[in-house]
């Protein structure tokens, strides 16, 4: 390990004062939970397929099957076989991948331990027809933005203030499935 190089007294507590401040920082972010990021609001977006019920009753039926899969050594827990049959049950949605508009979305699912973990390759914007797991896996699929409020905060010590905290700013979907049917339905749970 290097030694530190040796500084003037006044240029280590300015050093001492920084570290401070990075490691309050450090904490700030530490102290975020899931919780507190779930609360943050969804960022609206306009959904990018704006297909008319003509348009889809016209468009063909897409079926996926996954473009390969991967066996699991653990057994299924057969008590979770009346979740796992309305899981696996086909519905129609749409894909849309919000952060490459247009992009295929490629991505791996393993709707319970015990099944095969599977890679989809699903394409955007148009009807397609597949597991449910598969929709909610795409739905799912979130990020947090971060901001540093500005904000003073004294340190434990009563000498250091520090500037700043994070906080999530905003809940932003990257992938996005929405069900093609307009009636009312128990698709994906939350619609």
């Amino acid at each position: 390990m290097r030694n530190k190089p040796k500084v003037s007294p006044q240029v280590q507590k300015e050093i001492d004062h920084v570290e401070k401040q990075l490691n309050a920082q450090e904490d700030s972010v530490k102290s975020l939970t899931l919780d507190e990021m779930k609360k943050a609001p969804v960022e609206e977006v306009e959904p990018q397929t704006k297909l008319s019920s003509k348009e889809i009753e016209k468009s063909k039926d897409v079926y996926l099957k996954p473009e390969r899969t991967i066996g699991s050594k653990e057994k299924f827990n057969e008590s979770f076989r009346d979740d796992y049959n309305f899981k696996k049950e086909y519905v129609q949605f749409i894909a849309e991948n919000k952060e490459v508009i247009g992009e295929t979305i490629e991505l791996w699912t393993k709707p319970f331990p015990g099944l095969p973990a599977e890679f989809w390759k699903v394409p955007v914007n148009k009807p397609v027809w597949g597991p449910r797991y598969l929709a909610e896996r795409i739905h799912g699929c979130t990020y947090h933005r971060f901001i540093q409020q500005d904000s003073i905060m004294n340190g434990s010590d009563g000498r250091a203030q520090y500037y700043g905290a994070m906080a999530v700013d905003t809940t932003i979907q990257r992938l996005d499935a929405q069900p093609v049917s307009q009636r009312k339905s128990i698709f994906m749970g939350k619609f």
